[in-house]
């Protein structure tokens, strides 16, 4: 698999910008926080997942993607997250934030119990279609990312990277990340390509993936 096979996704077209407008338009709702895999919500409708490390920026990217500041807690504090976190849009879809992995301010037996709440849940639950693993974009892909994607790959489960954070690079730097990003993922079956590239900030790719996650079935 060469470079090209993970190219930077194309800005979606006027018909996809305003379905994944109109997915995200729709009443979003905090659901439950899941602790233990027998605290999982019914497998009825299909859902895609957010899985990054720590402070990586998940719940400010839900945040940004549903338009609601408060919907995912956000912290500055690493490990905050300590939950599978479901979101559920009225039109049949859970928009998933796992708990971050790598470095966490928690003891470390929490830590290895997220962990293995994280790995069992990425590899027993049919109704995922994608896990979207975000990097940030000021540190590429690290160790723990590449262990994340391995065991997506184990699983089968198709994942989508998503860079964040591009607001603070320079385009240069862009430039080395995604370079980056793409020699990693070459080693990678269930990598899906398209890199999105994104500032929750700014609202950079927002659209993009948006759309994306609208095309899922």
């Amino acid at each position: 698999m060469t470079q090209a096979a993970f190219p930077i996704a194309e800005a979606p077209d006027a018909e996809a910008v305003e379905a994944g407008r109109m997915l995200f338009a729709q009443p979003a709702e905090f659901l439950k926080g899941v602790v233990a895999l027998d605290g999982l919500p019914p497998a009825d409708r299909i859902e895609v997942c957010f899985a990054g490390r720590s402070n990586v920026g998940k719940s400010t990217l839900i945040n940004a993607l549903t338009g609601r500041r408060a919907l995912a807690r956000a912290s500055n504090t690493p490990g905050r997250t300590q939950e599978i976190n479901f979101f559920t849009l009225t039109d049949g879809l859970y928009l998933v934030d796992l708990p971050g992995y790598g470095f966490a301010n928690a003891p470390v037996q929490i830590v290895e119990k997220w962990q293995r709440l994280l790995k069992a849940y990425l590899t027993g639950r049919a109704t995922l279609r994608r896990a979207f693993v975000l990097i940030d974009a000021r540190r590429g892909i690290k160790g723990p990312d590449e262990e994340i994607m391995a065991l997506l790959d184990q699983a089968a489960v198709t994942f989508q990277v998503v860079l964040t954070k591009t607001d603070k690079l320079k385009a240069s730097e862009i430039d080395d990340v995604v370079a980056q990003v793409r020699g990693k993922l070459a080693a990678h079956p269930a990598a899906y390509p398209g890199l999105i590239l994104t500032s929750s900030q700014t609202g950079a790719g927002i659209d993009t993936l948006r759309a994306v996650i609208a095309e899922i079935e």
